[in-house]
């Protein structure tokens, strides 16, 4: 594991806490390794539990390791891949708990998981076009089906944050607490879908969900994009500007 992800068992639920909360759970590539590692490896557990730090779920994909991809040529890189394709090809549920900030693959990962809980005061963005990039983790397919065409294009495209009453609203969240609560929320409904006939479980599951290759296939197809938006002039001029402004 690494660090920056802390896995934890606690009977049949497998706790994954990314916990880097002094970059805001910026997501490294070890990070994403370890996350996928923990999804792959749950042997003899019934639910899956994401969760971050306080007030920042995750700020998304460390920015500098897309400036080092644009440069090497790689794209999303084999970890990053390794990730979404655990996550679309889980065969456990996925819980997610979710406080402050969920930009860029901290809302898309959301997309594939069968209950999210979140604070109040969270917010969910994908400020990838705005970035010069293009939407990855077959949110492209995943949100215009569940919110619809406008809605999908005011988050993805337009980059409009979205509130959590709002996420709500469209389907992106199961249920809003107070930030107290929500890992509290988040841990009952593990555990009450843990205490459910797996074997049922899985089978539904697996109805509601359809066959994961169209979503890998998907992911594969942002990845193409993804990658050469890295190299392009857009894409630079975009980080390049995002750079100077935290400085």
């Amino acid at each position: 594991m690494t660090a920056h992800v802390d896995v934890a068992d606690d009977g049949p639920i497998r706790l994954v806490r990314m916990n880097r909360p002094d970059k805001k759970n910026a997501l490294t590539l070890p990070m994403y390794a370890a996350m996928a590692e923990a999804i792959e490896q749950a042997k003899g557990i019934r639910c899956i539990l994401i969760a971050g730090s306080p007030g920042a779920f995750s700020a998304g994909n460390d920015l500098q390791d897309f400036l080092k991809a644009g440069q090497t040529g790689e794209g999303l890189g084999t970890e990053i891949l390794r990730f979404l394709y655990a996550l679309v090809r889980s065969e456990l549920p996925i819980v997610a708990a979710v406080d402050g900030l969920a930009v860029g693959i901290g809302t898309t990962m959301l997309l594939h998981c069968d209950h999210v809980v979140a604070s109040d005061t969270s917010r969910f963005s994908t400020p990838f076009v705005q970035l010069g990039l293009v939407p990855e983790a077959a949110s492209s397919l995943v949100v215009p089906r569940l919110m619809g065409h406008r809605n999908a294009f005011s988050l993805l495209i337009m980059g409009r944050a979205m509130d959590a009453k709002t996420a709500r609203e469209a389907g992106l969240v199961n249920a809003v607490v107070a930030a107290s609560e929500v890992e509290t929320h988040a841990m009952q409904a593990a555990r009450e879908i843990a205490a459910l006939p797996p074997e049922a479980v899985a089978a539904s599951r697996r109805l509601m969900r359809g066959a994961p290759e169209e979503l890998v296939s998907r992911i594969d197809e942002e990845a193409a994009l993804f990658k050469l938006r890295l190299k392009s002039p857009e894409a630079r001029a975009a980080f390049e500007s995002f750079l100077q402004r935290k400085r």
